[in-house]
Order: C-alpha cells, then structure tokens, then sequence
C-alpha cells in the first residue's frame, strides 16, 4: 500500500505546472530514480550519470 503524498510537503506545481517533489519526499521514498530531479538529496547528476559524494546520514537527521 502506498502512503499519501501531500502538496506543500512532498511535492509542489512549478511555474509551468509540472509536480516538483521535494528533498524530504525523496528522502521518505528512500533511492534515487536517477531522472536529474530538482530536489535530489542523492547527489545524483544526470549530465554525468554518476553520484557526488554527500553524507545522507545529514540529511536524514534535518
């Protein structure tokens, strides 16, 4: 079952309406989708289809 996502908390419209999913919802989902999102908390980089090295535990504890 799925848990319900919530606008303002998990995701946000953009300027051009598109749903924008914030850090703290990628965190609660728990992986990188590696799609390039806005939000990543996984340092993930699309352009070089690598990872930067950040402490996720930081992140985590916000």
């Amino acid at each position: 079952m799925q848990k319900e996502i919530k606008e303002n908390e998990d995701y946000y419209y953009n300027e051009q309406g598109y749903k924008v999913f914030t850090e703290k919802y990628h965190l609660k989902r728990g992986f990188c989708c590696k799609s390039g999102c806005r939000h990543c908390p996984f340092g993930y980089d699309k352009k070089t289809d690598s990872f930067k090295k950040i402490k996720i535990t930081d992140k985590i504890l916000k």
